[in-house]
């Protein structure tokens, strides 16, 4: 059983762990009260103690706020050092494509998921609408809702909502998707279809057992089903279908050429399994990837398996890490770059430059791996 975290927007404000005092010594302060009115000395010393305590805790928050918080460091810096930083914080990063989490929830249990069900924390829509313009405010032309499974919560509702606020209120040159398909209606498609650009759906085998293995499946359900169906309503509404598959030991031999070519996506997005601690790896995990991950090696040798395949996108661990900005349930960037999600705070309690200052974000490894690319449906020119 866990205890969720609220965001510090709506909820009671949370002090940063820096500033918290240490345990060991507040018992050495009530060990001395106990016997300061037997000494004048020992009140002088306890006097003292507490002085240091206070300005050690205060000199804690004004370093960590003028360290480099965006590189990352905790080091104090010179007065010419914090005035870049200040100018880098100006400068910041501008959110050109981000992937917003919104919920962990998911009916899928996929061994190697790296953004587990650790809460089941939703924000409100009104808040979440907040953050987007923030977003659009600051620069951002891509917006891609995921999860956990994003069409699970209120029926795939919510995140309608959203994609119709992203493209009619706030004009989005591109919104997506990614989903695991089972939860899709082909009335959602009549009523947002027109909001939405891409729609990516995770497939990794087109061998429903292999599937099963992984855990992308829901009891007996066809997985390859539900994937040859959403294609043909993204044919028929008008939205560009994409297909994700995570290569790990389970699908690493299979030869995948000719089902990809008849399902003809737009792209066929092809990431290397990769290891989070604290989400498939380390003792907090819920999942347990160890067993999925492959080689550098193995994932070069199925990329050139499939060397014939035109729309083939590839993101090897390198690529991958710390090249996509990444928002959580409650508007955190996650840095990725420690081999952990380390979050920042809320975009809704500090604003978009700040909290990206802690996102990690690799903005040439970004560009370098094809993260800008014809992303409207209205600029791709798709046969429908």
């Amino acid at each position: 059983m866990f205890v969720e975290k609220q965001p510090r927007s709506l909820f009671k404000k949370r002090q940063h762990p820096q500033s918290e005092h240490n345990w060991g010594d507040s018992v050495s302060v009530k060990m001395q009260l106990s016997s300061v009115v037997t000494s004048p000395k020992l009140l002088l010393q306890l006097c003292i103690s507490t002085v240091q305590c206070f300005l050690s805790s205060v000199f804690s928050k004004v370093r960590y706020w003028t360290t480099g918080a965006c590189k990352g460091t905790s080091s104090a810096l010179s007065p010419v050092d914090n005035k870049l930083d200040q100018k880098e914080i100006q400068n910041a990063t501008i959110p050109t494509s981000v992937n917003y989490h919104f919920t962990r929830k998911c009916n899928y249990k996929c061994g190697f998921c790296f953004h587990t069900a650790k809460t089941s924390f939703v924000l409100p829509l009104e808040e979440a609408k907040r953050g987007l313009k923030l977003l659009k405010e600051s620069g951002m032309e891509k917006i891609n809702f995921s999860g956990g499974e994003p069409f699970l919560h209120d029926k795939g509702e919510f995140l309608g909502k959203l994609v119709q606020f992203c493209k009619q209120d706030l004009q989005l040159p591109s919104v997506s998707i990614v989903s695991n398909g089972s939860m899709i209606k082909e009335k959602w498609f009549q009523k947002y279809g027109d909001y939405l650009d891409i729609l990516a759906v995770s497939c990794d085998s087109f061998d429903e057992e292999t599937n099963q293995l992984i855990g992308r499946a829901q009891g007996r359900k066809s997985h390859l089903d539900c994937l040859y169906k959403i294609r043909n309503w993204c044919q028929q509404y008008k939205v560009a279908f994409k297909i994700n598959s995570v290569i790990n030991t389970f699908n690493v031999d299979e030869d995948m050429v000719e089902s990809i070519t008849q399902l003809a996506p737009c792209r066929w997005k092809v990431f290397q399994c990769l290891l989070i601690d604290g989400e498939n790896a380390g003792e907090k995990a819920l999942r347990e990837a160890e067993r999925f991950i492959i080689s550098d090696q193995q994932f070069q040798e199925f990329l050139d398996r499939h060397s014939s395949v035109s729309c083939l996108v590839p993101e090897s661990n390198e690529k991958m890490r710390n090249s996509y900005l990444i928002l959580d349930e409650y508007m955190r960037f996650l840095d990725c770059r420690e081999g952990r999600k380390d979050p920042s705070k809320s975009i809704l309690d500090v604003g978009v430059k700040d909290a990206i200052c802690f996102s990690g974000f690799d903005e040439k490894m970004f560009f370098k791996r094809g993260g800008k690319y014809l992303w409207s449906k209205a600029d791709m020119k798709l046969e429908w």
